[in-house]
């Protein structure tokens, strides 16, 4: 499938036997998923055609002017970017044709229990463990950091399974059921008020073993394909010039004359170059994509991502002045979507501290950025080859 008036006949076909106006949404998004123009780079079957990704946009297009709803991809983020292609590479046809299509039409929020207490930077020395049992795995341990666990129905989940091995090779990669009675979810209070995050306790959680995703001992690895497409969800969003925090910035700086001065001027253009640059690495990076998989190249657009936004933000706070400093609303909440750039400006400095920290601290980022793009000699390690029982926590 390589021709966009196919895709467009195709398209106009679904909402032809679908009216969008008078079909329910969650029908809607079935049918579409069913006729493979959900993401059409996704095999038939699963959702897709084995179209070009590029081409997805001549869907979206055909559906937009449409009036047809979507999956409300902000809702199940780690899900849509982050399980799919996970699910998709390393599943087997059972898992692909069980998660895929209610993860797609939204039915299914999905969440990553990944980032443990004593595991984060250092993700290989987490510590959780699960022991086989049978047709079963029992899990026992801690996360934390955990986006949208509070409305996940499932998560994507490494444990400790052989703690004989060296950190990186004891590692295995599960489907956990979120609903299981030893699964207790608690709220992080963010400074923004909110608790996007949550810390989640697994006690005596019983994971089938057709619930595992690729071979014992493989979590590592697979996990690569995760971070890899979570860093390109976070930084290489395709999107329009002044997309995101530099348009909030530009707007006040249009509109508001009055506050403006030399200095932030320069601050102003320096960002608004900074953005676009970012933009268009990102659309390059998108059109990489379609040949493979993402790399660790995606490092590089996350890690301007998180720069940008926190510089960004501040320049907004100051050329707000007083008016910079004031909060809407500090009650805790738990929403369901993340909007980085929502709300007023006092909330949009706040919620970009967190920015350098989700999805790969911006340390290590530039340590992948070092090592695998650029071919940098790699930190000298102590620990590559000792069993991970043995290492010092």
């Amino acid at each position: 499938m390589t021709d966009p008036d196919e895709l467009r006949r195709r398209t106009r076909a679904l909402l032809d036997a679908h009216d969008p106006t008078g079909t329910d949404r969650l029908d809607f998004l079935r049918a579409r998923y069913d006729a493979g123009l959900a993401w059409v780079h996704f095999p038939h079957g699963h959702g897709g055609l084995g179209a070009p990704r590029a081409l997805q946009a001549v869907v979206d297009t055909e559906l937009a002017a449409a009036g047809a709803p979507d999956n409300d991809p902000g809702r199940n983020g780690i899900g849509l970017g982050m399980a799919a292609p996970t699910i998709l590479r390393y599943g087997t046809e059972e898992q692909k044709e069980r998660f895929l299509r209610p993860l797609w039409t939204g039915e299914e929020v999905w969440c990553q229990l990944f980032s443990e207490p004593g595991a984060g930077s250092d993700l290989a020395a987490l510590a959780t463990r699960a022991v086989r049992d049978g047709d079963t795995w029992v899990v026992d341990g801690q996360k934390v950091w955990t986006s949208s666990a509070h409305n996940a129905r499932w998560a994507i989940l490494i444990a400790r399974t052989d703690p004989d091995l060296p950190k990186h090779r004891g590692i295995t990669y599960f489907v956990c059921d979120m609903t299981d009675p030893g699964v207790e979810v608690r709220p992080l209070r963010q400074i923004t008020g909110e608790a996007e995050f949550n810390e989640v306790f697994l006690t005596g959680v019983r994971v089938p073993d057709a619930h595992r995703l690729g071979g014992v001992g493989e979590g590592w690895k697979i996990a690569q394909t995760t971070l890899n497409n979570e860093r390109v969800a976070i930084g290489g969003q395709r999107a329009p010039r002044e997309a995101g925090m530099v348009g909030k910035v530009a707007t006040t700086w249009r509109e508001r004359p009055e506050l403006r001065t030399h200095g932030l001027h320069r601050r102003l253009l320096s960002g608004w170059v900074g953005a676009e640059v970012a933009r268009l690495t990102g659309e390059r990076l998108r059109q990489q994509l379609t040949a493979g998989h993402p790399g660790p190249e995606g490092a590089g657009t996350k890690l301007a991502f998180a720069r940008l936004a926190q510089e960004l933000s501040g320049l907004e706070v100051e050329l707000l002045g007083e008016e910079g400093l004031s909060y809407d609303d500090w009650s805790m909440r738990r929403p369901e979507t993340v909007d980085f750039t929502g709300r007023e400006a006092g909330y949009r400095y706040l919620r970009a501290k967190g920015n350098s920290i989700e999805g790969g601290t911006s340390e290590i980022l530039r340590n992948i950025i070092a090592e695998r793009v650029l071919g940098l000699p790699a930190e000298a390690r102590t620990d590559k080859d000792v069993p991970w029982k043995e290492l010092a926590r």
